[in-house]
């Protein structure tokens, strides 16, 4: 069952109000009508399953039958640095590490990253990201909303190393063994930087590792750096998390 998005405090007697395009879809697309039911959640945690009580094509009213912690979000906070791509391989990017389970993502900017947009094009670049994202959640059955940060600098990346358990460079010539990575104590929040298109320099790795990163590699191949991405996500979920 798809699960919907609903804002925070919008729970009044019982009841939630879904409109807009998640109204259509419930009537249009999905065909569902008073008394069947509904799978929700808060995107902070937190899921509700609901029956339909009244609807019509532009406002559905859900009764909330039962409330409950989520049991898809991973033990793992998994914050995700990937270096800017072009056009629409970031939009794949944000919608495949939702999936995977990420706690937040961080697009940054280094050496080989594509020139920087205007500022109003990273405004509906965001929009578009969190949007992405948040349609992602109700199809993965996810109930945390993923956290989008603003684009930031290589140097920036760099200095929240401090905050987190592990650090990890994915980088073509990294030589570590991903088997020896153990979960953390306390939140076991893990950062992970992916290069953009060309990877990363050589001299951005060493300032990397001085700041506390450790480089892996991702095995023999070259992979794209939307690939990248995917697939660094996905074994230090499998490593530290629950896939």
């Amino acid at each position: 069952m798809q699960k919907f998005l609903i804002p925070g405090g919008s729970i009044r007697e019982n009841r939630v109000i879904l409109d807009g395009s998640d109204a259509r879809h419930i009537t249009r697309v999905l065909r569902l009508s008073r008394g069947d039911h509904l799978s929700l959640t808060d995107g902070m945690g937190t899921d509700f399953s609901g029956r339909i009580t009244d609807c019509n094509r532009e406002q559905v009213t859900v009764e909330i039958m039962d409330t409950r912690l989520s049991q898809t979000e991973s033990p793992l906070v998994l914050t995700v640095c990937t270096g800017m791509l072009k056009y629409q391989k970031m939009d794949d990017v944000i919608q495949g590490l939702t999936q995977i389970g990420i706690t937040r993502w961080i697009p940054f900017f280094c050496e080989r990253s594509i020139p920087l947009p205007d500022a109003k094009a990273l405004d509906r670049r965001m929009e578009r990201w969190q949007t992405i994202a948040n349609e992602t959640i109700k199809q993965c059955q996810r109930s945390r909303v993923v956290e989008i940060s603003f684009p930031m600098t290589f140097d920036r990346i760099l200095a929240m190393a401090k905050d987190f358990d592990h650090c990890i460079a994915f980088w073509e010539q990294g030589g570590d063994s991903l088997s020896q990575l153990m979960p953390g104590k306390g939140r076991n929040q893990t950062l992970v930087l992916i290069g953009p298109e060309g990877g990363f320099s050589e001299s951005e790795i060493n300032r990397a590792s001085a700041s506390g990163f450790i480089p892996y590699s991702l095995g023999p191949r070259i992979l794209r750096a939307e690939t990248a991405s995917l697939c660094g996500a996905a074994l230090i979920q499998h490593r530290l998390g629950d896939m």
